[in-house]
């Protein structure tokens, strides 16, 4: 009960909580640091003490960093009262760890062991699932199962440990406990847990059909899109339809759902069916009926990504399904759009500008250009072909990315950061803890270029603050986009598209 007040209490102090933004401007001088440990420990030629040095300063900054991004956004009072309210909790949950970290050895040598086929199990199930599947297509399929080798005099794939599943079926139980518990209090939890072994048992199935899937593009010409875009994308797609029908299920099914009751309506009133109607459609619809606009053309790139990639070899030839599938999007909720103000003044394309030489700065510093396939790509092309696919890339990194990107990062999440009612939080409230978590989600898209993604983002997001609009965030973006893009075609450095 103790437990429960103070928890009770906490969630109230939380909206007095103060973001510490020196604290946070240490940890990202942390972050620079430990990126500068990192490439300094995988370079050559140090001397023997710095060699030895350096992890352990690696290893100092990291930890540093972690204390103080959690001191930024948590006071240390708070902290301390934190860990009296949900005592002897703590006590348990680091039990628990220290347990499992030193379970964790036995296990795994057990699992690697001869007890149980060399940790086999799940290669082998799939092995044969595969087997018994493409039986019913293929005539002349041949196998190994000493290798777990499959498929066709013309072509084959072995199953590794990577291919059986394990991957998949770990990364859907993270996202379904985690779902389950951040909606706790809107579903009967105990109910909704049974979901998750059908969500497991989904993944692992797609995960038998991916396979069969690779086996037969392979077999029926085309090695490159079954080994380079269907065989890294289809995982990844059959995963966010697990995870988008789990999410659906448990916000949909009766039995699964909390139905509210409002005190004011009574059972025998006749209206009351369409009060709780209402009160079911707004809680399946979301905090807001603006998050469909901000959110469908950034979820329509990645959609059409994944489609485009997975019918791809080395060279994603259905890039164009991107920027149309984002226009549709846009052009759906043109009406919602008419309500946000699209001008801006000369301080975006100059922003824009500043984030197109700090992406560029490593290329100009090294004196080299990006390693690429694309540009050999495109010219085995046609010339219609390849003028065609740069205008596409082109108009979808000036128009339809800039638009997308800017109103998921900058129009929903920085805001959302703030209230669940995110479109009444104007863009001049953006708080310093709001612009950087969305700046780094940003950032990440961007892969090995994460760090400059993250710069970019934080300098569209202070931008947006200062004007207090999001015309001038996509001005600055759509800016930057276009100079890379000239980059690309004068200077020839595919790498960087």
């Amino acid at each position: 009960m103790f437990i429960g007040l103070g928890y009770s209490s906490l969630k109230i102090q939380r909206e007095d909580l103060q973001f510490g933004s020196r604290l946070f401007t240490v940890h990202i001088v942390c972050v620079v640091v430990v990126v500068c440990l990192g490439y300094v420990t995988a370079s050559r030629g140090l001397n023997a003490a710095f060699s030895h040095a350096a992890p352990f300063a690696l290893r100092a900054a990291l930890l540093l960093g972690i204390a103080l991004l959690a001191l930024a956004c948590v006071p240390l009072r708070t902290w301390i009262q934190i860990v009296r309210i949900t005592n002897p909790l703590w006590l348990y949950a680091c039990g628990a760890g220290f347990f499992a970290a030193i379970l964790r050895s036995p296990l795994q040598s057990l699992w690697d062991g001869s007890l149980i086929d060399r940790g086999r199990i799940l290669q082998v199930a799939v092995f044969h699932s595969v087997h018994a599947i493409l039986r019913l297509f293929l005539p002349d399929i041949t196998v190994d199962p000493a290798s777990l080798v499959i498929g066709t005099p013309r072509f084959a794939v072995m199953i590794a440990k990577a291919c059986s599943g394990m991957e998949g079926l770990g990364l859907m139980m993270v996202f379904t406990i985690a779902w389950l518990l951040y909606f706790r209090k809107e579903v009967h939890f105990l109910r909704a847990i049974l979901l998750v072994p059908f969500a497991l048992g989904c993944v692992w199935s797609f995960n038998v059909v991916r396979i069969c899937a690779i086996v037969l593009i392979g077999d029926a010409g085309a090695p490159d899109i079954a080994m380079v875009g269907f065989h890294s994308q289809a995982g990844w797609i059959a995963f966010t339809l697990v995870a988008l029908a789990f999410s659906m299920a448990t916000q949909r099914f009766s039995w699964i759902r909390k139905m509210p009751r409002p005190a004011a309506v009574h059972t025998g009133d006749p209206a009351n069916a369409d009060v709780r109607r209402v009160v079911d459609e707004t809680r399946v619809a979301g905090e807001s009926p603006a998050t469909a606009s901000y959110l469908a053309p950034f979820l329509a790139i990645l959609a059409a990504s994944f489609i485009s990639r997975a019918a791809s070899g080395h060279f994603e030839w259905l890039y164009p399904l991107r920027f149309f599938a984002a226009a549709v999007a846009i052009w759906r909720f043109r009406h919602e759009y008419r309500k946000l103000d699209w001008h801006f003044g000369w301080m975006a394309p100059v922003a824009g500008v500043a984030i197109f030489l700090v992406w560029v700065a490593p290329v100009l510093l090294s004196n080299g250009r990006s390693a690429s396939l694309l540009e050999s790509e495109l010219m085995a092309l046609s010339p219609v072909m390849r003028f065609s696919w740069i205008g596409f890339r082109v108009a979808a990194a000036v128009i339809t990315v800039p638009i997308a990107e800017e109103l998921a990062f900058r129009g929903y999440l920085s805001r959302r950061i703030i209230s669940s009612d995110f479109a009444a939080v104007p863009f001049s409230r953006l708080t310093v803890l709001s612009i950087g978590l969305s700046s780094a989600a940003f950032g990440l898209m961007y892969g090995q270029h994460w760090i400059v993604g993250i710069l970019a983002g934080v300098a569209y997001a202070v931008i947006v603050k200062w004007r207090g609009r999001i015309g001038d965030a996509v001005i600055a973006h759509a800016t930057s986009n276009l100079l890379l893009a000239a980059w690309v075609l004068v200077c020839g450095d595919w790498g960087l598209w």
